[in-house]
């Protein structure tokens, strides 16, 4: 049973080691993608062969990598957006959620803002397919330094490593995910120390702190300079997890880790490879590996593979509980959600969305074959959601917060034209590959949509059908049938109308419980809703009830347990003489009126391969009694 009100994972102690444990789980989990795009971001600049291998142009990008760094991620993530908590949670759904509550005395503005939304959170799960792919085989190419020979083995070998993360999930990551902080922490203070190493030995790249250097290549190159935005955006892929990841950790554990060790640490490689490059031109094809010594260059493989493994660990986890999320607030249809730990709700795991992150993946490594392949296609999504964030959190700020327009624009205008700038440059790489994390996302947002509409069409068809509750039990026991002992669960989509259910237990057993509970469950866009709010009762006379069971989107849905709390309120169920009784529709497509044909035949075919009620709402399978009837939309 869950506490009357707690963010998971959040429990902040006022205690030195509760920060710190905090701290390290956030560098293991939070940053393990921005931390291992030092693998590719500063390589693809010059890669493409567009930029020159020139001191200027070196301290220019770096200068551009430096600033970039500290406007998105200190500025924007750290200091704007990880404000605008939703009862302490972060990321794109929490946030969606609030900005819908900001805007909800204007349907319009809050319809427009709810498909901007959903489009980013399809957008998100197309990162979920790159975020892996791009990692490890970026990590994996480390061994073409090594040796030459290693090429053709580099695909098949990062294929494997991702057939085996995904095959273990499984079995839950609670024995594994006490050594990402440590492994993490390893990775940060080894990269930070090859990269130190080179900017002693050419401290001169420190100028490119100044900001002058930046706007010097821009003017100088403005043409090559929007192009190459589009790779320097590459070393702030990952900074949307310091939002997203907020309420597990906490906002003060993940600015200690981001000031504390993993800006310093970024910097210092970044700076390290332009160092190198300075002082060897040719590094530029691989500056990352190819500023080890040979005795550290497996090594550093091995660590850079553990590091991008976990980083890909930490965003397939995200997915699960996006995907969850996104089912709580009516986007998707119930799936089967199985939990890895007795001790954490939010582990979790998703077999559907396991495999077909997996697939997904695995078409990407064989499709691009390369990280440089594949940064191609990675930025656009992310910069995309980036300009998604920001626009949502405007909203908050304005219509949540209440803050003035002048400031509101002023807090978020700057970010907005920033991320504009990265998307439109992203923008670029349409052809060579941008198209493929822009068609998932497409696929899935019709997908997620048609299941909102189709909900609603059904929902509606339901209440035009509906007979009154209190009327019906009135007419009822004017001539009552005869009663058995126990108690009769009939769940209903919409409280006050007469479940299905109800009606055939009526036309077939001709018989009624002596107890009987009406239950409606509804999930609020709000992460949490304690137990103390849990359940709302009204007696309707005849022994008969009406309950509303109220979840908020991240609250682990569990009927018996929320049905308990209405001991001592006039209603005590017995396990044993309990009998839930669920209607399963089945949606029957027609012509005219509704969707389109395919989506209402899309949502048809959805609705049909949901989970069940029963097993999403952990109702006792001996207990269950479902009784069928089809529906026109």
């Amino acid at each position: 049973m869950e506490p009357c009100h707690s963010r998971r994972g959040v429990f902040v102690s006022s205690s030195k080691s509760s920060l710190s444990v905090l701290t390290l789980g956030a560098i293991g989990v939070v940053y393990g993608d921005i931390g291992t795009s030092v693998l590719y971001a500063f390589k693809e600049v010059f890669v493409s062969g567009h930029v020159p291998v020139t001191t200027e142009n070196i301290l220019g990008v770096l200068s551009l990598f430096f600033w970039t760094l500290t406007l998105i991620v200190s500025l924007k993530y750290v200091v704007l957006i990880m404000r605008a908590d939703n009862v302490g949670e972060g990321g794109l759904m929490a946030l969606l959620a609030l900005a819908s509550q900001s805007v909800k005395d204007y349907p319009r503005l809050r319809s427009v803002l709810l498909m901007v939304g959903v489009f980013g959170v399809a957008l998100f799960f197309g990162d979920g397919v790159i975020t892996p792919a791009i990692s490890v085989l970026s990590a994996v190419e480390g061994l073409e330094v090594i040796t030459p020979n290693a090429k053709p083995y580099v695909v098949p070998i990062s294929l494997a490593v991702l057939v085996m993360l995904f095959a273990v999930q499984r079995r839950g990551t609670g024995d594994i995910g006490k050594f990402f902080g440590p492994i993490t922490v390893v990775w940060f203070i080894a990269i930070a120390v090859m990269g130190a190493i080179q900017v002693i030995q050419n401290p001169m790249v420190l100028k490119a702190i100044w900001p002058g250097y930046a706007f010097a290549f821009a003017g100088a190159n403005y043409g090559v300079a929007f192009i190459t935005l589009g790779a320097v955006f590459l070393c702030v892929t990952g900074a949307e997890a310091l939002y997203a990841d907020m309420g597990h950790f906490g906002k003060t554990p993940i600015r200690l880790a981001w000031f504390g060790l993993v800006m310093p640490s970024l910097m210092l490689n970044y700076f390290g490879q332009g160092a190198l490059v300075l002082a060897n031109p040719k590094a530029a094809e691989n500056p990352f590996y190819l500023m080890m010594p040979d005795w550290a260059l497996l090594p550093m493989v091995v660590l850079a593979t553990a590091a991008t493994v976990i980083a890909s660990q930490a965003l397939i986890t995200g997915a699960f509980s996006a995907t969850k999320q996104t089912i709580q607030l009516g986007f998707l249809p119930r799936l089967s959600i199985l939990h890895t730990s007795i001790h954490d709700t939010g582990q979790i795991y998703i077999p559907a969305v396991n495999w077909l992150l997996l697939a997904g993946v695995v078409a990407a490594v064989s499709l691009f074959g390369s990280s440089s392949a594949l940064a191609a296609a990675y930025g656009i999504s992310v910069s995309l959601v980036m300009v998604i964030t920001t626009l949502l959190t405007f909203y908050v700020v304005r219509y949540g917060w209440g803050y003035p327009l002048w400031l509101c624009i002023a807090a978020t205008g700057f970010f907005v034209i920033v991320d504009l700038f990265f998307f439109a440059s992203n923008s670029l790489k349409i052809v060579q590959g941008g198209w493929f994390p822009l068609a998932m996302a497409v696929v899935l947002y019709l997908i997620l949509m048609t299941w909102r509409d189709g909900r609603v069409l059904l929902n509606e068809k339901l209440r035009a059908d509906a007979i009154d509750l209190p009327a019906f039990l009135d007419a009822v026991f004017v001539s009552p049938p005869v009663r058995v002992d126990g108690t009769a669960v009939f769940l209903t989509a919409e409280a006050g109308t007469v479940p299905n259910a109800m009606l055939h237990n009526l036309k077939h057993n001709k018989v009624l419980h002596a107890n009987n509970l009406f239950v409606t469950v509804q999930h609020h866009e709000v992460p949490w809703i304690g137990l103390d709010k849990r359940i709302e009762i009204e007696p309707l006379g005849h022994d008969c009830w009406q309950v509303v069971v109220h979840y908020g989107f991240k609250n682990d849905p569990d009927l018996p347990i929320a049905l308990h709390l209405l001991r001592g309120r006039g209603c005590d169920l017995d396990d044993m003489t309990t009998s839930y009784f669920l209607s399963r529709d089945i949606v029957i497509p027609t012509i005219g009126g509704g969707m389109m044909p395919w989506r209402e035949k899309l949502f048809a075919q959805m609705h049909h391969n949901a989970s069940g009620a029963a097993a999403f709402l952990k109702l006792p399978n001996n207990a269950v009694v479902e009784l069928g009837s089809k529906i026109e939309i």
